[in-house]
This record gives structure tokens, sequence and C-alpha cells, in this order.
């Protein structure tokens, strides 16, 4: 899938590696990872865990009907009938489902499972063959949800294992597997804080198992997560632990390479993107695992589209597409049908770009997916850009925007939820210290008590060393309060400062805006693009980059007010608001921006780099109307504004001078077909030219 920005895109936290990720977490050689032999201890009683012999053997079938399923199928018939596993028929059947979805076969899936809900111990099984046979038929919410229900069932015996050992009685594979889609499906939805708690997890119970398979498919996973989570130290070190972990295994190596394509994706590197993944369908031929192929040929399909190259990519669709299908894989296919539906508009093949896009929407149906639905519509959106189809993109863009905020908001309350589980343990152990001290004072105030009884002729001076004592040690008490509520205050303040730039942040704003513009939003409010922002991290290195937003942000603020708020709205994105700035010198306000970025070169390890933005701005309420409008949709407003400066050409500004719209209603039409109101003279622009470029000069 593609990730170049159409507009404004997500922030980094929601680049388009995040769904390239889920399918590889719960697809790509997912088999492999969760059904490698383990040293699975004996089952207690109630439970019929496979011994060790039987446990390995039916984790190679599993790994092997991943690719080849009627084979293992028949194998694992085979085991059936023996006699000798009578005791452990369940896992068998269990084993035998699990190929069965694997290979799309939902009636069989559907039947087992039912068989399996009426056994006593099985209800956890039976939830996680639906679990798996609902994420290949691209359901991932449902899978996870299910999975969770069967994790649920399995903690009483699984608690989380202490010294890499696994609980007798405790059915450790299948909490992995459980974990695993739970993990993806947190992934889904833009939980990225609560989906790498689920992936450690899951690394425990892969480590207490001893299962070097499993091992790496988490750390490959986490790997991925914490590169979507803009950790890419974190990133490295999975990554380094998971390659050393796969050597020897051409598949395992394979699998590693994925995961190293993934992460260069998310980076923007093509080109190592393009080297690893030829490397992973390499080792994945040699391994004569037809299946894997057909995957990595799908993720191959993000460089064709990422590099231009349509035609190509619509050439190794149609190869891979009729391997995902004779399997059944409606995950993967419903992936490789939108890529491939990018690579018909890039290539003006409209009519057969829309009914590919149908079935993707059919597919999708009764999922919900927002990370996955958002990046399907940017890319759409930016393919239709690229060719011109302006109406179309600016739809597709609007519709991206909705699911982008849901997403950004469920990212951005489970890491606050995570970060709230942290402080609240730090904060209950400052509180038994606080407790442990007033104890320690009440119990020096009883012993005073008992000596004042003893010593009559010192009561006088006794009683007053005592309330001295008290005095101090409450005075300490008071001091340790002052800190605690200081070191809370820079928490919070920290938490709404971007690091990078010192900068604040969106949670900032937004606890600016409930101070002061619950019902009614006013004063001025400038979104600010930095042009051409991805040739600089594509040309010069991400550490150009990041040089080049540390300066356009100290001369952003160095143009505005003190009074005014900079925000850096995320990646190359900075929003001003002037909350007390006349009408007529809001204009002043953002040629002064535009001159002052794009005045002089930004001075970089990589050379001098001419750097330009683009800008919307507008004055709240919109005039003439002067109609009340929420913050975010002020917000949306001056986006729109920024879109047209970027679509016409860069380096200028552009702002709202009236709106012609009676009511609520008109303005929420206008804001559905915004480029048809502006041709339509219903909105009014005005344009300011940026600086022109000095002669000899290299442009970012």
């Amino acid at each position: 899938m593609r990730s170049r920005r159409f507009s404004r895109g997500l922030p980094a936290l929601f680049g388009a590696l995040s769904l390239t990720w889920a399918l590889a977490c719960a697809l790509t050689f997912a088999a492999e990872a969760s059904a490698a032999p383990a040293a699975t201890p004996a089952a207690s009683a109630g439970a019929e865990i496979p011994d060790r012999a039987l446990d390995a053997q039916l984790a190679e079938l599993d790994r092997y009907g991943y690719n080849e399923p009627e084979k293992a199928a028949q194998q694992v018939r085979a085991l059936l009938a023996d006699p000798a596993h009578a005791a452990q028929r369940m896992h068998v059947e269990y084993v035998l489902g699990r190929i069965d979805a694997s290979a799309g076969r939902a009636d069989e899936v559907r039947r087992l499972a039912a068989e399996l809900e009426t056994r006593p111990n099985g209800r956890p099984l039976a939830r996680m063959l639906l679990a798996e046979l609902q994420d290949r038929l691209g359901q991932t919410g449902r899978s996870g949800e299910m999975a969770q229900q069967a994790l649920d069932e399995l903690t009483p015996s699984c608690p989380p294992p202490q010294n890499q050992t696994v609980p007798p009685g405790c059915d450790a594979r299948v909490a992995f597997q459980a974990l695993r889609l739970i993990a993806r499906a947190q992934g889904a939805r833009g939980e990225y804080a609560f989906a790498d708690a689920s992936l450690r997890r899951g690394l425990a119970w892969a480590q207490a198992l001893q299962d070097h398979n499993a091992i790496g498919s988490m750390l490959g996973a986490l790997a991925v997560n914490s590169q979507v989570r803009d950790e890419p130290a974190a990133a490295q070190q999975w990554m380094a632990q998971a390659w050393q972990l796969a050597q020897g295994d051409v598949s395992a190596m394979s699998r590693a390479r994925m995961y190293e394509s993934m992460i260069a994706s998310r980076r923007g590197d093509r080109a190592t993107q393009l080297t690893t993944l030829e490397e992973a369908l390499r080792l994945a031929g040699q391994a004569g695992a037809r299946r894997d192929v057909a995957l990595l040929q799908n993720n191959l399909l993000d460089v064709y589209i990422h590099t231009d190259q349509p035609a190509k990519a619509v050439q190794l669709a149609r190869l891979a597409l009729p391997v995902v299908q004779s399997y059944g894989d409606q995950t993967v296919e419903r992936t490789l049908r939108h890529n491939l539906s990018v690579a018909l508009v890039q290539l003006r093949q409209f009519d057969a770009a829309k009914r590919e896009i149908a079935r993707v929407v059919e597919f999708a149906q009764g999922d919900f997916d927002p990370v996955r639905r958002a990046l399907q519509l940017r890319e759409l959106g930016e393919a239709y850009a690229k060719v011109g189809q302006w109406k179309e993109a600016l739809r597709l863009y609007h519709e991206e925007r909705a699911l982008s905020a849901e997403t950004a908001r469920r990212n951005r309350e489970s890491s606050l939820q995570q970060l709230r589980l942290k402080y609240d343990s730090e904060a209950k152990q400052r509180d038994l210290e606080l407790l442990r001290r007033e104890q320690t004072l009440k119990d020096r105030e009883l012993g005073n008590r008992r000596l004042a009884q003893y010593v009559g002729v010192g009561l006088v001076a006794l009683a007053g060393l005592s309330l001295l004592l008290l005095g101090v040690m409450l005075a300490r008490v008071r001091e340790a309060n002052r800190k605690l509520k200081a070191n809370q205050s820079l928490l919070r303040a920290q938490s709404e400062r971007d690091p990078l730039t010192d900068l604040a942040n969106r949670r900032h704003f937004l606890a600016v805006m409930d101070r002061h513009a619950k019902d009614m939003f006013t004063g001025a409010l400038l979104m600010i693009d930095i042009d051409h922002f991805k040739h600089v991290n594509d040309r010069h290195g991400h550490a150009a980059g990041d040089a080049v937003i540390v300066e356009v942000s100290r001369r952003i603020a160095q143009a505005v007010r003190a009074e005014d708020l900079v925000v850096r709205w995320g990646g190359e994105e900075f929003l001003v608001f002037a909350r007390n700035v006349a009408p007529d010198q809001l204009q002043l306000l953002a040629e002064r921006v535009l001159f002052i970025v794009g005045g002089q070169p930004v001075q970089t390890a990589a050379g001098a780099l001419r750097v330009t933005c683009s800008i919307g701005f507008a004055h709240f309420p919109l005039p003439p109307a002067q109609l009340a409008l929420h913050w975010e949709q002020a917000v949306n407003w001056a986006d729109m504004a920024l879109y047209t400066a970027k679509s016409q050409g860069r380096n200028r500004a552009r702002g709202i001078v009236t709106v012609e719209a009676g009511d609520a209603q008109a303005l929420i039409q206008i804001e559905a077909d915004f480029d048809a109101a502006c041709s339509s003279e219903r909105v009014q622009l005005q344009t300011i030219l940026g600086p022109e470029p000095p002669e000899g000069s290299e442009t970012a």
C-alpha cells in the first residue's frame, strides 16, 4: 500500500506501514511462527494438553499446512485415527481446524468449533478457531474479540510466566496465538500502545515455550510496532535480536527480511525496502513456500506503486492474485486488490480501478478497521490527485480525514491510559512513603507521651521537644508534598511539549481549546506545511530533515507575536493560533511567516537547503455571516485553505476572505465540496506569494 501524503495526512504515527505491519503480524509466516515445536510441559488433570513429542509433531504439521493445507490435513487425520492419541484428540482436531482456517474452509472450521464448544476445556480452542477464521476472512476486529474471549478463559490456568516456565495445565501455545490476534486487532484500531503490551506478553509466552520461531515473530512485530510509534532505536534493537535468532533457518531469515522491509518502508527508504523484499522472496522460493512468495509479492506491489511503476505493479498483482485466491485468504486478497486499484488509477484505467475498489469495500463489510481504511482512502486520493482527478481526490481526502481523526483519538487514549497506569503506580509508591513517615511521627508521639508519664519533672521541656520534633516532621511532609506536586506539574508540562522543537503539541492545543473555545471558536488560525519535505528526507537523510523542522519551527516562532500559540501539529505541519489578531492584520502575519521561513536557506550537515512553506489561514467567526464554529471545524477550514495553496504550486498563502453561507447547513455543504465552492465564488480567497528563490540556490 502507498504512503505518500495527500494535502495533509495522518501524523507520522499513522504512516502507511501500519497496515503492512498488521498483515504481516497475522498472515505472513503466521502459521510457521505459532506452530514451531516447543517444550510444552505435561498436562495437569482436566486439561488435554499434548505431550512434548505430539506437540512437536502437530506444530510441524501446522507449519507445513500453511503452504500445503491438503497434504498436512491428510497427515493430521491419520493421527486422529491412531488410538495412541485418543487422550489428546481435542488438540489434534484443533490443529486440523487451524489448517482448514488457513485454507479458507469456513464451513469445516465452524462445524469443528461447534463440536469443541460442547467438550470440557474445549471452549478456548473453539473461540480461537473462529478467531483464526475471521482473521482469514478479513474481519480483524471480530478476530481480536474472539481471541480475547479465549485468552480470558485461559488466564486462570495461565498466569504470567515466571522464570520463563509454563505453569502445569496451562495451554501456553493457544495463549500465545490469542495474543498475536489481539495485538493485530489493536493495531488495526490505532491502539499501538495496547498492541505493544500484547506483543510483549506474547513474547514472554514464546520464550517460556522456548519456541524460536514464535520468539522471532514477536520480535519482528515489536520492531515494526516500535517504528510505527516513532521509536527507531527500540525498533533497531528488536530487529537485531530477531535477525540473530533467525540464522540458519531459511524461513525465519525470510520472515526477518520481510520485517526489515516494512521498517524501511516506514522510514521512506525505498532502496532498502526493495532489497530486503527481494532477499525475502529469494529465501521463500528456496524454501518452496508458494503462499509466502505470493504474500511477499503483494508487499512488493507497494514498492512499485511508490516508485511510479504502475504497469509492473499490475503485472505482479495479476500473478499473485490466483495464488492468494486458491487459499481462500480474503484478508490478503483485500489488500492486493486495493494495491491493484491504486496502480490502475495511476494508469488512468478508471473503470477497472472502480471495479477493484468495489471488491475491496465488499470484503470490508462488517469489520471495523479504521487504520487500514484511512490508508486506503489516502492512497487512492493521492493516485487520483496525481492524474489530475481533483474532485475525486478531494472527496476521498475528506473521508480519510474523518477516519484519521477517529484513529488518532484511539491511539491517544491508549497511550494516555498506558501512561496513566505508570504514573498511578508511581504515585501510589509516593503515597505509601508518606504514610510510612506519618506512622513514624505517630509512633514517636506515643513514645513521648509514655515518657512524659514517668518523668514529671521534665514534662514541660519534653512537651516542647515533642512539638518541635512534630513541627520538623510535618514540615518535611509538606516539603515532600510540594515536591510531589511540582514533579506532577513538570510531567504534565513535558507531556504537552514536542521533544524535537520544544513547541506546544496537539495535547497542549486541545487543553487550550477545552478552556477557551468550548462553545464558539474566535480568533485566527494559520495552518503551515513545509513544501516538499519528503524530498529532504529522501535526498539528504532524516538528520537533515530534523534540522529543517527545528529551524522552521524557530523561524515561525520568530515571525509571530509573543502572545500567539505555535503548535507542532504533526510531522512537517504547524498550527498558529492568534487569539487577538485583527482581521486586517492577519494577512500581514501570514506574509511575515512566508518570508521569514523561505527568505534564507536552512543550514544542515548536508549543506544549505532552500526551504519554503504553504499556508492556509482564516479569521473566525467566518465573515460576513459570523456563524459560530467549533474549534475542530475552524481547523478544518484552515486546512482546506492550505490544500488550495499546495494544489496551486506551494510557496504561498491562501486566506479565506468571505464565505457565502447563511446557516450551519450551508457551511457543511461547502465543506463537502470546497473546491466547487471556490470555483463558484461562494468562498473568496486571497493569495500571498512567497519569496523568489535566489539564483543558484538548491531547493529542498
